[in-house]
């Protein structure tokens, strides 16, 4: 299995990066791939879940080991599949998503792609009590509504971060932060790029 790629970032796609390593590019899937826009034709290192099926072989990247640990625990549970996961990774923090797990909090959970009732009460039931463990989290509502904020703030910071990479200046990225910070439709950092590409365009 291959467990990280280490080489150089030579493109980025709607959903995944090329990685060259000595020559070789290799297709990473990733939940944001603009995350890593500040490093582009820099080194990297992209932590790997490398799933095999009997017509593909495919890498799913992250950016850390605790994500990638979160992935194989999504596709553990019954009815979510990989580009589930992704979807589910691209749109909350870690943190957020456990804290709503505990809090068996069905509502958040079906704001995800591909999620509905069913799917949200099968995480609950599979992941409930098996993540807390391993990542330092709390289940309070107070603490959920906290994690949420800050899931907010790094989502617009890290796609203000990628229009910088692609030659936006600051003033012209200051005028549309007010507004991306408080579209709460707004699930992670594709859809916060796509509203500033639009409001940038006026």
């Amino acid at each position: 299995m291959i467990a990280y790629i280490n080489g150089k970032l030579s493109s980025i796609k709607e959903n995944a990066v090329i990685v060259d390593v000595h020559g070789i590019g290799y297709e990473i899937i990733c939940p944001n791939p603009y995350i890593f826009e500040p490093q582009m034709n820099q080194q990297v290192q992209i932590h790997t879940y490398h799933h095999v099926r009997e017509d593909a072989q495919i890498l799913f990247g992250f950016r850390n080991t605790d994500e990638k640990y979160l992935f194989t625990k999504l596709i553990s549970v019954s009815g979510i599949g990989p580009k589930g996961a992704l979807a589910i990774l691209a749109g909350v923090n870690i943190h957020g998503f456990i804290a709503a797990v505990e809090n068996e909090d069905e509502k958040f959970l079906t704001t995800f792609p591909g999620v509905g009732k069913k799917t949200a009460r099968q995480i609950i039931l599979d992941l409930k009590g098996k993540l807390v463990n391993d990542f330092a989290i709390g289940s309070t509502a107070e603490e959920s509504e906290e994690v949420s904020s800050t899931q907010e703030r790094q989502i617009v910071s890290e796609a203000l971060d990628a229009l910088k990479s692609l030659g936006f200046t600051p003033n012209e990225l200051k005028k549309i932060t007010p507004q991306l910070k408080s579209d709460s439709t707004l699930k992670n950092t594709d859809e916060v790029i796509r509203k500033a590409f639009s409001l940038l365009a006026k």
